[in-house]
């Protein structure tokens, strides 16, 4: 299993585009992956799911940890958190 944590910057978190992006890259991957918010100490979740990942309200500034289990483990947690910290494209 590989885990990485990081800070979510763009303006606003997790909703929407981004999450959708999140979800269509994590669905890439053929390893299991979950997505954690470490501040709201909150459950593990499928980040192959937008419905799950949307109902975290992972806002900006919130510490996550992306964690994958599987044969493209690795791969799969560098992308994720590379799109995560070039704040999904949105300015400020």
């Amino acid at each position: 299993m590989t885990t990485k944590q990081t800070r979510i910057m763009n303006r606003t978190g997790l909703h929407a585009r981004p999450a959708s992006d999140f979800v269509l890259m994590a669905k890439k991957f053929e390893s299991k992956i979950t997505i954690k918010n470490m501040d709201e100490n909150g459950e593990a979740v499928n980040a192959k799911s937008i419905v799950r990942l949307l109902a975290e309200g992972i806002g900006q500034g919130a510490k996550i940890e992306i964690a994958a289990d599987g044969p493209d483990e690795q791969v799969a947690v560098q992308e994720l958190t590379a799109l995560i910290e070039t704040g999904f494209g949105e300015a400020g």
